[in-house]
């Protein structure tokens, strides 16, 4: 990855001069008049009601209490969702808020405050052309087709305006974090329009990335015999999304002229105490392009100002606001009442002539407010705290933004233009990120939350040197025991992370060690259904895409959860699963999440099972933390976060029930297929675990210590030997309990596999059983589905019928799908690879697909039903990227005698520190009712 980073490193030195009135070489495209699939959510079979019944009881009376507390559960499937099939590239850049638009040109899914997604757009935000030529000829339209929403009998509103767009001739391109909408004589035949729109996401770069601001670039091209006076229009309403433009007591403003850049302020009051935001609409002034504003109209309602058709009607007369007499500040608007604004940009088009205009949009709501206390977001390091930088983010967008595609065209255009590489593929590699901006991310300034103390309370506590018996063993007089080196150290590292204002939270800056920048913290939902922060499971797939991009947010990442592994938490919380009281996160257990209401402080929001029993987050943390350090060469992040490494390790030693080295899954779905159970030694778990034995070894070695090395890499020896037991002759089975599913082909049991060759280890398994397992997958998993053009079912039979023993066995996961190729990739199976993950650019991203681009779901099954749109899992295709571009690995030196003497006694301190972390057993008691719902589940098998 060194040889990536430098090379990408020095593209950013070479300006690249692009035209931004011309799409990239490759893109993904869509006629605007297309009306898109009706995409179907999935159904549950017979089978999976009676089992998930009480489940659903159960989560709909902890739906009504978290209501009664004005909070809102991890996940509400009863809610009723607006879905759409016309998804495009969104606005912003990450962490700042995110505003979707359409390939018509609607703007819409609004996710400007955390955890709020607005489905619908907002029909007054858009762009309009008038066109007036010396001939007579005149034309005029709002540049998208109209929406059913648009009465045309709205005799003030929108619906007076020229909806005449038909879009039959136009083209929408996307390359994310581009798009180009181009408009081919329409309306007028005589003139082609590009608007070229880009938002600032470019790699390695920590400060113009999270700014939220997009530029529109509109480039004209007359064809005509005669000039083309053209006037572009930008209409914009005060409104974050949903019914809030109703709310009252907003106002617009004028801003100051700065460089001829023009702008109009939209100042919005948000309602139940959510943050204020300010809205800045800008145009650029420049020789031949005259920039004028109404600074307020009326789109519906009582308010006092110039209405919505008499605005429109103004600038098709006269080409300008110039002849309006507006205020520089508008009242407020009344309750009831929807205001906007409008910048328009007026230039005359020679014949054969080429101009071009610039537009913008910023937002400023620099306040995070979560569980009772304030962030503040990454770009307030640049334009401060006070909400009042709209207006100036807008300016630095118009006059910087040439620069920022000169680096995004440095960054994508190797990749685009790699012959060896499907053309599907890197335009699906670069437009998948759109979830950098769309899963409700968060980037913090990096500061302790303001208030946090009030909201802390004492229910924690913070380990130290007496606590759990550990003074003892801290004060042994036995020196050399790692061990005790490692639970010093940790008492240290606690010390320092537990602070009065971060007390007893996964407060990852603490970890930073002396010069190291802090870059922020960051958050992204697991899904916009899925409301939990930084789901860790799934991260393990997705992180690929930061690493590569945004190494400094990964690490953050990895600090935080590093702190939460040595977090105690025993406030209760009632599991869905059986509705048994469990402690929220004990000490040593990686949590399945961040948060959701106060993140970082309150961790593992998810409920549906007891998270500190599953087998695949600890392994998962080890794994990433390593290739991280792999990635980075960052040896102050390995040193900090190691303790965090060897505890994750010592709590699954609980899970090795007979002493082999290899842990079990306890006949529950324990990890991240969370519907689909499984028993003793398995494929995924147990695959995941021999890698993480072995990165763990690793670790040690980068940070000296020399004795957790051996003893790593000789558990991880023992531990193979078991492991193999699960090769049938032809891949490794599920896992080893003997049921009717222990068969099942799992297109994802090769994970501990890819993430030893993703971190240039040696292999968990042998290289022509692992081809072999693959090409089976490949077989039946891929090839026995659809031909291939859906992607990877989860689970199929071995004689080839797919596994219906849970939703989640019958399922397609978009992410493990890509993940599979990545694996592939590294075993030297590259057709194989991209025949796979083709499926899932046919099923999501294909125009004769499903309907999911910009929105890949988590799953889809075989009747072509989605689970979960606009989910974190889908940046796994950045492990394919991974896997094409990382340099060879030099071949590993042989191991030096293990001394047998220290072996031992690692071994002791090691089993010590595991056996102060292990659970209390739990209650084997059920209820009467989940009796009979288990044997009646049993019997339908």
């Amino acid at each position: 990855m060194f040889i990536l980073m430098m090379s990408w490193q020095s593209c950013q030195s070479v300006e690249i001069l692009v035209d931004p009135g011309k799409p990239a070489s490759l893109t993904w495209q869509r006629k605007l008049n297309s009306k898109g699939n009706d995409i179907v959510q999935f159904n549950l079979t017979l089978k999976e009601v009676i089992h998930l019944a009480p489940i659903g009881l159960r989560l709909w009376r902890h739906q009504r209490e978290e209501a009664a507390k004005g909070r809102e559960a991890m996940i509400d499937p009863f809610a009723k969702r607006s879905r759409s099939s016309s998804h495009g590239v969104p606005l912003g850049g990450i962490g700042g808020g995110s505003i979707g638009r359409s390939i018509r040109g609607e703007f819409q899914r609004w996710q400007l405050l955390p955890r709020t997604c607005e489905e619908d757009p907002i029909l007054a935000d858009q762009f309009s052309v008038f066109v007036s030529r010396s001939n007579g000829e005149k034309y005029s339209t709002v540049l998208c087709p109209r929406n059913p929403e648009v009465k045309g009998n709205n005799a003030s509103g929108i619906g007076s305006w020229d909806w005449n767009l038909k879009g039959d001739k136009s083209t929408y391109h996307a390359l994310f974090p581009r798009a180009w909408s181009v408009y081919e004589g329409e309306p007028d035949p005589a003139l082609k329009i590009v608007c070229r729109q880009i938002s600032p996401i470019i790699p390695h770069n920590y400060k113009e990335s999270s700014f939220p601001v997009s530029v529109f670039t509109f480039t004209l091209y007359n064809s005509g015999s005669t000039a083309a006076d053209t006037t572009l229009l930008f209409t914009w309403a005060n409104s974050v999304g949903g019914l809030s433009e109703f709310s009252g007591q907003h106002f617009n403003s004028r801003a100051e002229v700065k460089d001829g850049v023009h702008s109009v302020l939209l100042h919005h009051k948000s309602a139940t105490g959510k943050s204020p935001l300010t809205f800045a609409i800008a145009a650029e002034q420049t020789d031949g392009v005259h920039v004028s504003e109404c600074p307020c109209f009326v789109i519906s309602g009582d308010s006092k100002g110039i209405s919505a058709k008499d605005m429109w009607n103004e600038i098709k007369q006269h080409g300008s606001f110039d002849g309006l007499n507006s205020a520089e500040t508008s009242l407020p608007s009344e309750q009831g009442s929807s205001i906007g604004a409008a910048i328009a940009a007026s230039v005359t088009v020679p014949s054969d002539g080429v101009r071009t205009v610039t537009f913008s949009l910023a937002w400023d709501c620099p306040e995070i407010i979560m569980g009772g206390k304030t962030y503040y977001r990454r770009y307030t390091k640049f334009y401060g705290t006070r909400g009042n930088a709209a207006a100036n983010i807008a300016h630095d967008a118009i006059l910087e933004h040439h620069n920022w595609e000169s680096q995004v065209e440095a960054w994508q255009r190797p990749i685009l233009e790699d012959k060896r590489l499907p053309e599907w593929y890197p335009v699906t590699l670069f437009n998948e990120l759109y979830y950098l901006n769309s899963g409700g991310t968060i980037w913090t300034d990096g500061s302790p939350p303001v208030h946090s103390l009030a909201s802390i309370g004492g229910r924690k506590f913070s380990l130290d040197k007496s606590s759990l018996g550990l003074k003892n063993i801290i004060d042994s007089p036995q020196q050399n025991d790692t061990a005790v080196d490692i639970l010093g150290r940790m008492t240290t590292i606690l010390e320092q992370i537990h602070t009065p204002m971060a007390s007893n939270s996964a407060f990852g800056p603490n970890l930073l060690q002396e010069g190291e920048e802090n870059i922020g913290q960051f958050l992204y939902l697991e899904g916009v259904e899925y409301h939990m922060w930084n789901t860790y499971d799934v991260h393990f797939y997705s992180s690929f895409s930061l690493v590569m991009l945004f190494p400094k947010l990964e690490l953050s990442i990895q600090r935080d959860f590093a702190a939460a592994v040595m977090m105690h938490d025993p406030s209760k919380m009632s599991l869905l699963c059986d509705g048994k009281s469990v402690q929220r996160k004990v000490l040593g257990a990686v949590p399945h999440d961040i948060g959701i209401h106060d993140p970082w402080f309150e961790v593992n929001a998810y409920n549906l099972y007891n998270t500190d029993r599953w087998k695949d987050l600890n392994p998962k943390f080890v794994l990433q933390v390593y290739r991280d350090v792999v990635a980075t060469g960052d040896k102050k992040f390995a040193e900090a976060v190691w303790p965090s490494v060897y505890v994750a390790m010592a709590y699954m030693e609980q899970f090795d029930r007979d002493g082999d080295g290899m842990i079990e899954n306890e006949g529950f779905p324990d990890q991240t297929y969370d519907t689909w159970s499984v028993s003793g030694v398995s494929a995924y778990s147990g695959g995941l675990w021999l890698a993480a034995l072995q990165a763990a070894s690793a670790m040690a070695g980068e940070v000296g210590d020399k004795g957790s090395e051996d003893y790593f890499w000789c558990k991880f020896q023992k531990a193979k030997a078991v492991y193999e037991k699960l090769w049938n002759g032809s891949y490794f089975n599920y896992d080893n309990s003997g049921q009717s599913a222990s068969s099942s082909i799992q297109a994802d049991q090769l994970a501990g596999q890819w993430y030893t060759r993703a971190c240039g280890l040696l292999p968990i398994v042998d290289e022509d059983k692992a081809q072999s397992a693959l090409e089976k997958v490949y077989t039946y998993n891929v090839l026995k589905v659809k031909d291939g053009k859906l992607g990877a079912v989860n689970g199929m039979l071995p004689d080839g019928k797919v596994d219906m023993t849970s939703m989640q066995s019958r399922e397609i996961w978009s992410g493990v799908t890509y993940a599979v190729a990545a694996t592939m990739i590294h075993e030297e199976m590259l057709d194989m690879a991209f025949n796979t993950a083709g499926g899932i650019y046919a099923a999501a991203w294909s125009e004769e697909g499903l309907g999911y681009s910009f929105q890949t779901p988590e799953a889809w099954n075989t009747n072509e039903e989605f689970r979960s749109l606009v989910y974190m899992r889908p940046l796994a295709i950045w492990a394919m990227q991974w896997a094409l571009s990382r340099p060879k690995v030099l071949k590993q030196e042989m191991r030096s005698e293990v001394d047998q003497v220290s072996l031992l006694r690692h071994e002791a301190g090691f089993a010590r520190v595991a056996q102060l972390l292990k659970l209390p057993k739990e209650e084997a008691s059920r209820s009467i009712l989940q009796v009979v719902y288990d044997y009646t589940c049993k019997r339908m098998k």
